[in-house]
């Protein structure tokens, strides 16, 4: 494994064994990488090098366009999400592969909750990745349906990967309770156009079992025959 510091994110890589497979790009929020790597070996993942970052502003760096926050006492959507893009493609994803032996054969990106909004979006600004998958993901955000419907990706995705617990949209909050809706209708969306898509609903909360969830997904990106399911 090598880890080192650009921008102020923390990049771990976790190399293949074998020179040329798939590279996964997993935006973190509490360092959660190695759960991540463990489950995906517990599951016997096909061979994947694995690329975490952590220390993002996650309020700022993951989300779109500026937006109050729906959670009581936690600051607003600072909109950052061109700008960490910008370092993820330009100096992120390079040092990333500079310690691999040769280039991977492909890239996904993936993230839980609001990193899993910025998996989607993020095809919309870069080439660099042909698979994605949103675990989780926040894809309640206002206007962030009608962005993707308007908005062609850089590199059509071979597969793109959703999940939900079955208790997510179980709230009172009104903005909160629209994300089964959205992530089906997204999910739908990109079905209709031909993309190898699946749609995984977990048992539980937005909190629960997070690191087989997210394991889960790359898994699929990876191998859509080798689903890993959550427990509980």
């Amino acid at each position: 494994m090598s880890e080192f510091v650009i921008g102020g994110k923390t990049v771990s890589v976790y190399p293949a064994a074998h020179p040329g497979a798939p590279a996964v790009y997993l935006n973190t929020f509490a360092e959660e990488g190695p759960k991540v790597r463990a489950a995906l070996k517990a599951a016997g993942c096909p061979p994947l090098t694995l690329v975490t970052i952590s220390g993002l502003d996650w309020n700022r760096d993951l989300s779109p366009w500026p937006c109050p926050s729906p959670f009581p006492r936690t600051p607003p959507f600072a909109g950052g999400a061109d700008a960490y893009l910008r370092l993820l493609c330009e100096e992120i994803l390079p040092g990333a592969e500079s310690v691999l032996e040769t280039a991977p054969r492909w890239r996904g990106i993936a993230g839980y909750s609001l990193a899993g909004l910025f998996a989607l979006y993020a095809l919309c600004g870069t080439a660099a990745f042909s698979r994605a998958a949103s675990a989780s993901g926040s894809l309640w955000f206002p206007g962030f349906r009608e962005y993707l419907f308007s908005h062609e990706p850089l590199c059509r995705p071979d597969r793109l990967y959703f999940s939900l617990g079955n208790r997510e949209s179980r709230t009172r909050n009104p903005l909160l309770r629209t994300v089964q809706e959205a992530t089906e209708e997204i999910r739908a969306f990109y079905q209709g156009r031909g993309i190898s898509t699946v749609f995984q609903q977990n048992p539980g909360n937005h909190y629960s079992h997070t690191p087989e969830r997210t394991a889960a997904a790359i898994a699929w990106l990876a191998d859509e025959g080798n689903v890993l399911l959550p427990r509980g």
